[in-house]
C-alpha cells in the first residue's frame, strides 16, 4: 500500500464518486421495501452470475408473486423457474430457493435464522450471499466479497489474495467492524463503474493517490 492510505478517507471519497451511479442491487431492493432476510437472501441467489440490471427486475417479478417462504412454496419448480427467467441457471436457482423456503418453514418457524453458520449450511447459500443478506437485512457486521470487491482491494494493494474467499478472511482481519457492510455497498458500484476490470478510469479516480494499481497495464 502507498503511504498515507486511510480506509475511512478512501471510502468517503468513493461514496461521493459513486453517487451518480445506481446502487448495488441488494441495497436498492432494501430501499424499495424488500428488507426481510428471506427477501435479501433470495435476491442474492438471483444475482449470482447475473447483472444488477437483471437482478432487480427479476426480483421484483418474483416478489410480486411470493415474498415469504410460505408463498414461495406454493409455486412449483417450473413456475418459479419461469419467474426467474433472465437470470442465469433459473432451474437450479428455483430448487435452491425452494430448499431455503422449506428450511425456513420446517426448521425455523417461517423465519430464516440471523446466523452465518446456519445460513451457509443451507444448500446453495455461500458466504457472499449469507454475509450480504445478513448485513443488509439484519444490520449484522458482515463483509460480502464479490468479483468487484476482490479486484478493487487487490488493485489497491490493500490485500494480496487469489480468491474472493481469501479476500473475505483478510478483510475481516483488517477492516473495523463498523465499516464491514459499507465494503460491498461502496466497492461494488465503484468496481463496476470506475475501477473496472478492463481499462479502469484511473485518470479520474478519487483514490488514485493511494492505489498501487496492481495488475493495471492500460487505463482510461
Amino acid at each position: 500500500m502507498k503511504p498515507g492510505f486511510d480506509l475511512n478517507i478512501v471510502l468517503e471519497r468513493i461514496e461521493e464518486a459513486i453517487r451518480p451511479f445506481p446502487k448495488a442491487a441488494m441495497f436498492e431492493l432494501f430501499e424499495r421495501g424488500y428488507s426481510s432476510l428471506f427477501e435479501q437472501l433470495i435476491s442474492c441467489i438471483i444475482s449470482i452470475r447475473t447483472l444488477d440490471e437483471t437482478t432487480i427486475p427479476v426480483s421484483l417479478r418474483l416478489f410480486a408473486q411470493a415474498r415469504t417462504p410460505q408463498e414461495l412454496l406454493r409455486l412449483s419448480p417450473e413456475e418459479l423457474a419461469e419467474l426467474l427467467y433472465g437470470s442465469t441457471y433459473p432451474e437450479q436457482k428455483a430448487y435452491t430457493m425452494l430448499g431455503i423456503a422449506k428450511a425456513a418453514v420446517e426448521q425455523y418457524n417461517n423465519e430464516l435464522p440471523v446466523d452465518f453458520e446456519k445460513l451457509t449450511a443451507l444448500k446453495g447459500v455461500g458466504p457472499k450471499c449469507a454475509n450480504l443478506a445478513l448485513g443488509v437485512a439484519s444490520k449484522q457486521a458482515a463483509i460480502s466479497v464479490d468479483v468487484h470487491v476482490h479486484r478493487v482491494v487487490n488493485r489497491w494493494g490493500y490485500v494480496l489474495t487469489k480468491q474472493p474467499e481469501q479476500t473475505l478472511k483478510v478483510l475481516e482481519e483488517k477492516v473495523p467492524q463498523e465499516q464491514w457492510i459499507h465494503i460491498n455497498r461502496l466497492l461494488m458500484p465503484f468496481g463496476k463503474h470506475i475501477c473496472t476490470g478492463t481499462l479502469p478510469r484511473c485518470s479520474t479516480c478519487p483514490v488514485l493517490q493511494w492505489c498501487e494499481q496492481v495488475g493495471v497495464t492500460r487505463h482510461r
